[in-house]
């Protein structure tokens, strides 16, 4: 790279002699003339070129302005060009030719390297919960805002006291379910029911729709699972909604294709997070569904999903 910014700088030239400005008239009278060409720029520099190939430097300022010197000159046949004075192109083409090149390199490698970052970040926030998540400090729902439910209510009055003060509930060796399904037609406030027992706890609340689980790419489902299990965790006391668990928890094996298995993926991993809590653990997890006869056997098993809560439509 050196070497051939040296050479573009200086580019190589053949040997060049010079000429006094006495021997340059004495050709030009000679006859015939032995010149061929003549160039000379307008800050007197010429370059004399013979018909046998020989060149010679002259500089001679006066030159430009004699005019019946040219005339002499080109009614001998001689070729007088003139040109601009040379001036700093070398060193700009030097730059043009090889910093340029250099530039759209290291534009070009830091946009790979964006573009790598951004594909990271993708991944890792791919399979990150989408989950939403209810704190105690925000506006809360408790039961009072739940009306014509009363029996449901009722239901769950035993989950709220275990979100309260779990550690009463282990101490006494009693067992609670962890798991509770919401089932009823759509527009019987099963959403609004399951953020109650989470206001009337006091607990967060990790709202999540069962078709968020389940994704094109294989995988993806079963890590959002674990990272909202992992969440819930970590701030127990806590309460995990699934709303329309049957888009995630239909029987396994009803169809083929890479959709079902990311599904299928997904459920296990549901079921394993389900068989993993122990005594310790203060989750609860919550699922809504209108189809409970479509769900997997499996999350219905005790352990599981085995408290079921009946919510009627309203009486007209």
């Amino acid at each position: 790279m050196f070497v051939l910014l040296i050479r573009v700088i200086w580019p190589p030239t053949n040997p060049v002699t010079q000429i006094s400005f006495t021997n340059f008239l004495s050709m030009v009278n000679q006859e015939p003339t032995p010149i061929s060409s003549v160039l000379v720029d307008t800050s007197g520099n010429t370059t004399i070129t013979l018909k046998n190939g020989t060149i010679y430097d002259l500089y001679a300022p006066w030159l430009v302005s004699s005019s019946t010197l040219v005339q002499e000159m080109t009614s001998k046949g001689i070729t007088v060009t003139a040109k601009p004075a040379s001036d700093s192109s070398a060193w700009i083409n030097a730059i043009l030719y090889l910093v340029l090149p250099f530039i759209i390199l290291i534009v070009f490698w830091w946009w790979m390297m964006r573009r790598m970052g951004n594909a990271n970040s993708q991944a890792f926030t791919f399979t990150k919960s989408p989950a939403k998540i209810y704190k105690p400090s925000d506006k809360r729902v408790t039961f009072k805002d739940v009306a014509g439910v009363d029996e449901s209510k009722t239901e769950l009055e035993s989950v709220v006291d275990f979100l309260k003060d779990p550690q009463s509930f282990n101490t006494l060796g009693a067992r609670m379910p962890r798991g509770v399904l919401l089932v009823g037609p759509p527009g019987t406030g099963k959403t609004l029911l399951a953020r109650a027992v989470a206001g009337e706890a006091n607990v967060p609340f990790f709202h999540m729709s069962g078709s968020d689980f389940v994704e094109l790419f294989v995988g993806v489902g079963a890590a959002r699972v674990r990272e909202l299990f992992n969440q819930a965790k970590q701030n127990s006391p806590s309460i995990i909604f699934i709303d329309e668990i049957d888009a995630v928890g239909r029987q396994r094996g009803a169809g083929l294709g890479g959709g079902h298995d990311e599904r299928e993926q997904t459920l296990n991993q549901l079921l394993v997070e389900m068989d993993g809590f122990d005594n310790q653990t203060a989750v609860i997890v919550m699922a809504a569904t209108n189809r409970p006869d479509i769900l997997d056997s499996a999350l219905l098993r005790p352990g599981r999903f085995d408290k079921k809560v009946i919510l009627d439509p309203p009486d007209i």
